[in-house]
């Protein structure tokens, strides 16, 4: 168990948790007294019926879907809906490998997969909340991975979904590509075989990690214009170390090690002995595809693939050269586009 200043409520807060209690795992472990982390915008209708549900991506918390999506006359208007963002296990915030007590804790944390997620978050929402529906559920990434679940395995409560700039299935390249991330850090002689004192001793394979993310996680458009430099860095170099590693050095890296474990093995076939369209068939939520238009981790091709095997789904291209970090929300054009067909859908009758 480590102690980081960085997993904290000043950095990331305010926000609440809620013990579920023992989660038994789809591969056969356990998570003893799982907490989520949790923060709620806005307030719960008397009908219960405005509720929208937003899981986190690999590496997000609630801070930052916050400052990227909600707000006043936004489509996420808290004055008009409950908004419940769940931090993924894993994240840093809810249970996972740093937080952890030895001696389950570190590298004996135990491998969770987005339906774990997504059935502890079904626990807290019905337990903690009350509720039977959801008016939304929209995730960007592995939020999208954690969206497909949800209509997959709840479809009469999911009234709308938005899986953003990511796939019900994990691809092939997509999970060899995220391979590299977990080599970039477990290959580092200070990782210890995850059993390390702080994230510094890890400092060359988070540094690796952060590359890596710069290559993938952009677009070659966005390095041929320079477009690091019109985000105020000076130079490739200070773009490199003042963004991408600064995100990433404060991170644990079991916990980043917990999230991609499972961003590789997403695939909401599993309910259905590996059928996909089966799987993608039982979705009865009103849905919007939107993957990024420069994405290289989720390309459009591999969303709009899927999108054709859903009853009542759309597909919403998100214009952008900011490739998959468009979620960071750099690309005011990007986001206003996900903002009006949020809010279409959101007005669509169900």
């Amino acid at each position: 168990m480590i102690e980081s200043s960085y997993y904290s409520q000043d950095v990331h807060g305010p926000y609440e948790l809620y013990d579920i209690g023992n989660l038994d795992l789809e591969d056969g472990d356990t998570i003893r007294g799982c907490k989520l982390a949790y923060a709620t915008f806005g307030t719960l209708s008397a009908a219960r019926d405005n509720a929208i549900l937003m899981p986190t991506w690999y590496s997000g918390t609630n801070k930052i879907l916050e400052q990227v999506f909600i707000g006043k006359g936004r489509a996420l208007d808290p004055e008009k809906y409950f908004i419940l963002i769940i931090n993924q296990i894993g994240s840093g915030l809810s249970s996972s490998p740093h937080n952890t007590p030895p001696p389950a804790g570190m590298a004996n944390f135990p491998h969770v997969r987005i339906g774990d997620d997504v059935r502890a978050q079904h626990k807290l929402v019905t337990e903690k909340f009350g509720l039977n529906s959801l008016a939304l559920v929209v995730g960007g990434s592995m939020g999208a991975q954690q969206t497909y679940e949800w209509a997959v395995r709840y479809p009469d409560m999911v009234k709308r979904a938005a899986p953003i700039a990511g796939t019900a299935k994990n691809t092939v390249h997509d999970f060899l590509f995220t391979e590299t991330l977990v080599d970039a850090i477990t290959s580092d002689p200070g990782f210890k075989k995850g059993f390390y004192a702080s994230s510094a001793e890890v400092s060359e394979g988070l540094l690796r990690h952060a590359k890596m993310w710069a290559v993938m996680g952009w677009s070659t458009k966005f390095f041929r214009e320079n477009r690091y430099k019109a985000l105020g860095f000076s130079s490739l170099d200070d773009f490199i170390i003042n963004f991408m590693y600064a995100y990433f050095s404060v991170m644990d890296p079991n916990d980043l090690l917990c999230m991609a474990w499972k961003w590789q093995r997403g695939d909401v076939s599993r309910h259905t002995s590996g059928d996909l369209r089966a799987a993608l068939g039982r979705i009865k939520a009103k849905t919007f595809v939107m993957p990024m238009s420069s994405d290289m981790f989720f390309p459009p091709a591999d969303c709009q693939a899927e999108w054709r095997l859903i009853p009542y789904a759309e597909f919403r291209p998100i214009q952008t050269i900011d490739g998959h970090l468009a979620l960071f929300g750099a690309d005011p054009g990007a986001i206003g586009e996900l903002d009006k067909n949020l809010t279409e859908l959101l007005a669509a009758k169900v």
